[in-house]
C-alpha cells in the first residue's frame, strides 16, 4: 500500500468495468492555502469547486454512488471562522445542488449526526433528499459531522431498542449493515484520499472493510479528473480476493 503520485501520461483507464462505489477523504484544503500564503478558509473555498466538479465528472463517467467526507465529528476542534466557512459552504453547496438534481437525475443523501447542524442546514439536506428520492442516477453521499465509531454505536443503539422492543431480526451481517447511515448501497469499491496522508481517519471503518486503497499526494484543491482516472486504472490493476485465494 503505496502513495501513488499523479501520473505524467494519461491513465488507461477501462471505462466499462468501472467501481460502483467510489469514495473519498477531501484532505489538503488547509495546506494548500498555506503554500500559497491564504488563509485556511480559502482553500475550502476551492476545494468546494473541486467537489462540484469531481461530482459532476462521476457521474458523467457512471459512477452509480459518490461518498465524499467533508467534515468529521473531530473537525469541531477547528478554528470558529474555519468551521463557520464550512457551514456557509455546505449551505451553498447543497442549494445548489437542489437547482439542478431534477435535471441530472441525482440522488442526494447525507451520513452523520445531522442534529448537531443548524437547523437550516437539516432543513435544506432534508430537502434535497425528498427531492431527488426518485431519481435512478448517480446516489451523491454527502459525510457531514459523520464518524465511524459513532455510526456504528448508533446503529448497535437502535438494534438494541429494537431487540429490547422485541421486534429486531437475528443479528447478522447483513442485518447490521441496514442499521448504518449507508443502509441499502453497496459498501464502497475503492476509497481515495488525498494529500499524502494514508490513514482512513474513521471514515467508513465498517463499510470499508475490503475497500481498496489509494493514496495520493495530490491536495484536494488540486485533485482534477485526471487524478481520479488514476485512481480508477489502479483500482482496476487490484486482484480483489475478498480473503480467497488470488485468481491470478
Amino acid at each position: 500500500m503505496g502513495i501513488f503520485k499523479k501520473q505524467p501520461t494519461a491513465p488507461q483507464v477501462d471505462f466499462t468495468c468501472l467501481p460502483r462505489h467510489i469514495a473519498i477523504i477531501l484532505d489538503g484544503n488547509g495546506r494548500w492555502a498555506k503554500q500559497r500564503g491564504l488563509p485556511r478558509t480559502a482553500g475550502h473555498g476551492v476545494g468546494a469547486e473541486t467537489v462540484r466538479r469531481i461530482a459532476n465528472y462521476c457521474k458523467d463517467i457512471g459512477i452509480d454512488y459518490l461518498t465524499l467526507y467533508a467534515f468529521s465529528t473531530e473537525n469541531w476542534k477547528r478554528p470558529d471562522d474555519e468551521v463557520s466557512t464550512l457551514m456557509t459552504l455546505f449551505e451553498q453547496y447543497v442549494t445548489e445542488s437542489i437547482g439542478v438534481i431534477e435535471r441530472d437525475g441525482i440522488r442526494m443523501d447525507f451520513f452523520g449526526d445531522l442534529e448537531g447542524l443548524s437547523p437550516k442546514l437539516q432543513g435544506m439536506m432534508d430537502d434535497a433528499r425528498k427531492k431527488s428520492a426518485g431519481h435512478d442516477g448517480c446516489q451523491l453521499n454527502l459525510c457531514i459531522n459523520y464518524g465511524g465509531r459513532d455510526e456504528i454505536l448508533r446503529a448497535a443503539r437502535r438494534y438494541a431498542e429494537e431487540y429490547r422492543a422485541g421486534t429486531a431480526p437475528e443479528l447478522t451481517e447483513a442485518v447490521f449493515s441496514g442499521y448504518l447511515y449507508s443502509a441499502g448501497i453497496p459498501d464502497p469499491d475503492l476509497i481515495i484520499r488525498t494529500s499524502g496522508e494514508q490513514r482512513l481517519s474513521n471514515f467508513l471503518p465498517w463499510q470499508g472493510a475490503y475497500s481498496e486503497l489509494y493514496f495520493t499526494d495530490v491536495l484536494w484543491p488540486d485533485f482534477s479528473e485526471r487524478d481520479m482516472d488514476a485512481a480508477i486504472a489502479e483500482f482496476q490493476r487490484r486482484d480483489r480476493r475478498f480473503g480467497a485465494i488470488s485468481s491470478k
